[in-house]
C-alpha cells in the first residue's frame, strides 16, 4: 500500500465544485471514477481545498491510497489520458503513509479577477467577474491592507456550524490593475467558506464608493456578515498557489 499525492489543475466551469454532490458532476467524482478504472481498485481521494461550484484551480492537491504497482510518478501520465480536457494532473508523487493535505501547515494563494470596462469581454467571461461600474483601485488597495494579519474573519465568511474557529491569518493581499483587468491576490494559512469571494465583493464596494477603506476594521470587529459586501461570483476565483510551510 502506498499513498500518492496529485497536483490537480482544472477549469471549474462545468462542475459543482470539488466535493462529491448528489446532484452534479464534481472534480472529486471525476478523479475517483478514473483512478478506480485505471488502477483496478476502488479509489477515494482526499482533497486539500474543497473549491466551490465554478471555481478554478491551478494546483489543488489530493491524496489517495493504492495497492497498484504502477510507480506514483507515472500515474499522472496515465490518468491524464482518461480525464476530461478541463481537468489535468500536473504532478503525481508518493508521500508518507500518514500525510494528510488538510492537516499540515500551508500557505494558499487565491486570485480573484474583475473585468472592469464599459462592455464585457467574452474571452474573460468564464474566468472573471464583469462590472461596467468604474472601480477606484487606489481605494481598494488602501482597504486591502486592513485584512492583513490574524483576525476573526466571521464577517467575511458564510456561516458553517461545523467550523470551530473563524480566526485565520492573511499574510499578504494585493490589488493590481493592468488595462481592464483588476486582480485581487490573497495569501493566507487557510480560508473560511466563501471568504475570498466576500473579501473581493467588499473591496468592490470600496471601489464603488459604498464602503470607505477606514470602515474595514470595524466590519471585521463586528463579526456581522451583513456589514460586509456581497459574495462575488465564483467564476472569478482561482486557487493559484499551494505551498507547505517549512
Amino acid at each position: 500500500m502506498k499513498r500518492v499525492m496529485l497536483t490537480v489543475a482544472y477549469d471549474g466551469t462545468n462542475y459543482c465544485g470539488w466535493q462529491i454532490q448528489p446532484n452534479g458532476d464534481t472534480i472529486e467524482g471525476q478523479l475517483n471514477k478514473h483512478l478506480s478504472q485505471l488502477l483496478g481498485e476502488p479509489i477515494k481521494v482526499i482533497g486539500a481545498s474543497r473549491t466551490d461550484s465554478g471555481v478554478h484551480a491551478l494546483c489543488n492537491l489530493a491524496v489517495f491510497d493504492t495497492n497498484a504497482r504502477m510507480p506514483a510518478e507515472k500515474i499522472s501520465y496515465a490518468l491524464n489520458q482518461r480525464l476530461p480536457e478541463d481537468i489535468r494532473i500536473q504532478r503525481s508523487e508518493e508521500v508518507a503513509a500518514d500525510f494528510h493535505p488538510r492537516k499540515v501547515a500551508t500557505r494558499k494563494t487565491y486570485e480573484y479577477k474583475i473585468y472592469n470596462a464599459q462592455f464585457a469581454n467574452p474571452l474573460e467571461r468564464l474566468y472573471s467577474h464583469f462590472t461596467y461600474v468604474s472601480l477606484d483601485v487606489s481605494k481598494m488597495q488602501e482597504a486591502a491592507k486592513y485584512f492583513v494579519g490574524e483576525h476573526d474573519f466571521a464577517a467575511v465568511s458564510t456561516y458553517k456550524p461545523e467550523v470551530e474557529s473563524t480566526v485565520r491569518t492573511i499574510y499578504d493581499i494585493s490589488v493590481t490593475k493592468e488595462e481592464n483587468l483588476i486582480k485581487i491576490r490573497v495569501t493566507g494559512n487557510g480560508f473560511l467558506y466563501n471568504m475570498v469571494r466576500i473579501i473581493a465583493g467588499t473591496l468592490m464596494e470600496v471601489g464603488r464608493g459604498r464602503i470607505e477603506p477606514s470602515q474595514i476594521p470595524g466590519i471585521l470587529a463586528s463579526g456581522d456578515r451583513e456589514q460586509a459586501g456581497p459574495t462575488a461570483v465564483a467564476c472569478g476565483l482561482t486557487l493559484v498557489s499551494y505551498e507547505f510551510e517549512q
